[in-house]
């Protein structure tokens, strides 16, 4: 059972464009080791608000706090030391890059070495660098990638390169995981891994994870609460059996 500490607490947050209210007045309160959901139909607000809390867009109104840490109006990369990792809906990797340097890249947030100790190779350089290859490589085995750590990550196959994403953002060692449709382009066996896969890290990690989902049958089977927005703005929230028999929220879904 989740405790009830909140991790995440959100409050009245709001943005508009060209006088558009794409988030109005959303609200919401996570709790430490919670599998959270946040669904709506396309084009609810939903990524928006996710761009909101990771420091993309600033808010015209509202505050966030992160345990207790009012982070609003922060730049992604504070955001991100404060404690706030996110994967994109549109996969978002160094391509180019290892799927092991990938998952390092991640790491930077925790292990450091200076300029110095790097351009000159410094026995602190060779010392950090292996313990942030031994530390990737643990995450990597979680996901079943250590295997293809040498490859490129633009080789892996599509729902890998899903997994590689997660690894990385685990990698940061937030304290809360942001997903934003993270099965989205993957087939029903794929999907149903994935699934297993968060399910494992929230129990393994003890991790609080909100998960963007536009799938309703998906989000029933691995969420305790949920919110749905729909046009910007929270059209039910409560209990994922309460929502998912919301009257209103199955007209949301059924009018798409």
């Amino acid at each position: 059972m989740a405790a009830t500490n909140p991790v995440l607490e959100v409050t009245n947050l709001s943005i508009s464009f060209g006088g558009l209210r794409a988030v109005d007045d959303f609200s919401v309160t996570i709790n430490e080791g919670e599998l959270y959901g946040l669904i709506g139909p396309n084009g609810a607000g939903k990524t928006t608000a996710f761009n909101l809390l990771t420091g993309v867009y600033k808010p015209n109104e509202g505050i966030i706090r992160l345990c207790g840490e009012d982070i609003t109006g922060r730049s992604t990369i504070d955001i991100n030391k404060a404690g706030i990792a996110r994967t994109f809906q549109n996969i978002r990797l160094f391509k180019d890059l290892s799927v092991l340097d990938n998952v390092k890249a991640g790491l930077h947030n925790i292990y450091t070495y200076s300029t110095m100790s790097s351009i000159l190779r410094l026995p602190k350089y060779y010392k950090v660098e292996k313990e942030m290859t031994a530390k990737a490589m643990e995450l990597l085995k979680v996901f079943d990638l250590d295997s293809s750590a040498s490859l490129k990550a633009s080789q892996l196959p599509y729902g890998k390169q899903r997994k590689l994403e997660i690894a990385r953002a685990l990698a940061t060692n937030p304290k809360l995981l942001l997903l934003d449709e993270p099965a989205a382009g993957m087939n029903p066996n794929e999907t149903k891994e994935l699934m297993d896969t968060i399910s494992f890290i929230r129990k393994e990690f003890k991790m609080t994870i909100l998960l963007i989902e536009h799938d309703m049958k998906l989000v029933s089977g691995i969420c305790e609460r949920l919110t749905v927005l729909n046009f910007g703005r929270i059209l039910a929230e409560g209990s994922t059996s309460e929502v998912l028999n919301n009257p209103d929220v199955i007209t949301a879904y059924l009018g798409e």
